[in-house]
């Protein structure tokens, strides 16, 4: 990846280019877990839908799931209450299925039998979906929140986070849920009471941002900034 740490890049496509150089640079003896970290709204699913291509191009398989076919029951996420900010850190997510599902299945030693999702949050029921079998050169794009916490500890192989402030974030996340009919006040409440104190308690303890391998200023996102570039390739 080129030097371009603090500097404006001429547009997105060269940020995507970069990363994804970067991504396919890492060989390793079974797929590539790319974890792309950050709070609620910083752009992690457009980022790694937007990665897909420019890698399929470096003919590379490519994987895409996320958190979100990873959480926890209603009943569990929300035993802390609604508006628990521990809650919402500690309990969202079913940690262990994603180790046993997905992450361990491509990792060194792995079987490659995966399944991408386990879980769907907005029918809160299991999903029975048939295993399928990655390429030992398959990347992994992996987007969600908390993805730096200990519990996923040594699963990544190259971590990219989104460095984008809560006064830009809430009001994403304010806008694309008044676009798909939302009410904005309910939903500012929400991030006011569980979401931002949630994902704060997940900074102060994790520092995600110190332990990324690409951090990107996604605050604008048509000018992103590379703050920092990736170590040494990982030996998985």
């Amino acid at each position: 990846m080129a030097d371009t740490r603090g500097r404006p890049l001429s547009s997105r496509l060269e940020l995507l280019e970069q990363i994804a150089a970067a991504i396919v640079a890492r060989r390793l003896d079974h797929p590539t877990r790319v974890a792309i970290d950050g709070v609620d709204g910083s752009g992690k699913t457009t980022l790694a839908d937007e990665l897909v291509e420019p890698i399929r191009r470096a003919g590379r398989d490519v994987i895409r799931a996320s958190v979100d076919g990873f959480h926890n029951p209603r009943a569990v996420r929300y035993e802390r209450g609604l508006d628990s900010p521990e809650g919402y850190f500690l309990d969202s997510f079913d940690y262990a299925a994603l180790k046993r599902e997905l992450l361990e299945p491509l990792g060194r030693n792995g079987s490659g039998r995966f399944r991408a999702a386990v879980f769907d949050y907005r029918s809160d029921r299991a999903v029975d979906s048939p295993p399928r079998v990655a390429r030992r050169d398959a990347i992994l794009l992996f987007d969600g929140v908390f993805l730096s916490n200990p519990e996923l500890e040594g699963c990544w192989d190259l971590t990219i986070w989104l460095d984008v402030p809560f006064e830009v974030t809430v009001e994403r996340a304010v806008a694309r849920d008044s676009r798909d009919g939302g009410d904005a006040a309910i939903t500012r409440g929400k991030y006011e009471c569980r979401y931002v104190p949630g994902q704060r308690l997940y900074l102060t303890r994790c520092r995600p941002h110190e332990r990324a391998d690409i951090v990107v200023d996604n605050t604008a996102l048509d000018r992103p900034r590379v703050i920092s570039r990736p170590r040494g390739p990982s030996d998985g």
